[in-house]
């Protein structure tokens, strides 16, 4: 192959590599959403979150998560963080919710959202942010792993940072239904089937070991379920009695056959729908 036809072939790949991520300008949102390919931070106008007060049940978590990111965006030491646990209980939205309070203290620091399958490129990410003029929570939502997945790898620049470390600028913060990040059935599996069961999953269980803070989300009770419900309405204007709400509030959850945050806004949008409450 020719000297020439190898520099076209340089030249047209070249061409096809995408540009690098450019930095947004930081100060035209609080919250912005990473995309791969091509590469790009995409600011949030509005942030779909609850009041920090109405997040009720979770209070060791919350004081927990909030000291944290008030010491992050102080430009203290701070943990990244696992919130694990049951689904609907408000993992995500604490997150959210922090944040908010953060911001409501005066303090500044960007909420970065990255997908579960844009991993492969938080490498690229971090460059990024390393010499961002600001603080970044760096947020993925319910992060989990299959057998398979190497996903896992990638996160680890994140949490180790490798020979550069992870950017004194960034914490890291990811909600998880499971605690390993991996179902039981697969650490079982890959135990039995390994040479040596003790270092045949070492590597992917070890990963939510890399988290400082573990903050556990357990099913609420009936009362706390409730509870939550009175805050919306209170919160919201919607005038209801104390015994028509436990009726109705008791039936849904009872038709959904689950007790949780979620379920308890869902059912507080259609009352809101009923009584003609915009929320």
């Amino acid at each position: 192959m020719t000297e020439p036809l190898l520099m076209r072939i340089a030249e047209a790949l070249e061409r096809l590599r995408p540009p690098p991520a450019t930095a947004p300008q930081w100060d035209s949102a609080d919250a912005f959403v990473w995309h791969a390919a091509p590469d790009r931070l995409d600011p949030v106008a509005k942030v779909n979150r609850v009041d920090l007060s109405l997040l009720l049940g979770i209070d060791r978590a919350r004081d927990t998560l909030l000291a944290n990111s008030i010491q992050f965006a102080r430009g203290l030491p701070a943990n990244n963080a696992l919130l694990w646990g049951a689904r609907g209980m408000g993992k995500s939205s604490l997150v959210k919710a922090v944040h908010a309070a953060v911001l409501a203290e005066g303090l500044s620091a960007k909420l970065v959202e990255v997908q579960r399958e844009d991993l492969p490129s938080i490498g690229r990410l971090l460059t990024l942010l390393r010499g961002a003029p600001v603080r970044v929570i760096l947020f993925c939502d319910d992060l989990s792993f299959s057998h398979d997945d190497t996903h896992y790898k990638s996160l680890k620049a994140v949490l180790d940072g490798g020979v550069e470390g992870r950017p004194e600028n960034v914490v890291f913060y990811a909600t998880s239904n499971r605690r390993h990040l991996m179902p039981r059935d697969m650490i079982e599996n890959e135990r039995s089937s390994a040479i040596s069961p003790s270092e045949a999953v070492e590597e992917k269980v070890s990963l939510s070991d890399r988290f400082g803070l573990w903050l556990g989300f357990h099913p609420c009770s009936q009362d706390e379920y409730l509870a939550m419900i009175r805050g919306y309405c209170d919160a919201h204007g919607v005038e209801i009695d104390d015994a028509t709400l436990r009726a109705e509030a008791i039936e849904w959850q009872a038709t959904r056959g689950a007790r949780s945050g979620r379920v308890a806004w869902q059912y507080f949008t259609d009352l809101a729908g009923r009584r003609g409450v915009r929320v």
